[in-house]
């Protein structure tokens, strides 16, 4: 269970970096907002190393499903924008194969 705290954490400063250059880019903000951007994105990198997973690849295979659950969060509550029905029920189906993606490993017989 611990690895979905990461995996929320990670996409939390993932998206705040990211959004940070887009602040700057595409809405015409500072280009102070590179400082938090870059310090974010170093955060993030740090964070998904804590998930327990034998392969970093199969660690970032499952960490998209929380990111996008992360990410319609990141719309409601920054952007102001309601998420569509749709959206959640896509983002069920991501948190679903991500787990089937950290579980799996521990599920299969020798």
């Amino acid at each position: 269970m611990i690895n979905y705290l990461w995996f929320f954490l990670a996409a939390v400063f993932e998206i705040a970096g990211c959004y940070a250059i887009y602040l700057w880019l595409r809405l015409g903000k500072s280009a102070w907002w590179i400082a938090p951007a870059l310090f974010s994105l170093s955060l993030f990198a740090l964070i998904l190393t804590r998930v327990e997973a034998a392969y970093a690849g199969r660690a970032y295979a499952a960490y998209g499903g929380i990111y996008i659950v992360t990410s319609l969060l990141w719309l409601a509550l920054v952007e102001r924008a309601r998420p569509l029905g749709s959206d959640w029920i896509g983002a069920l189906l991501c948190v679903l194969g991500a787990s089937i993606i950290v579980l799996g490993p521990r599920l299969q017989t020798a």
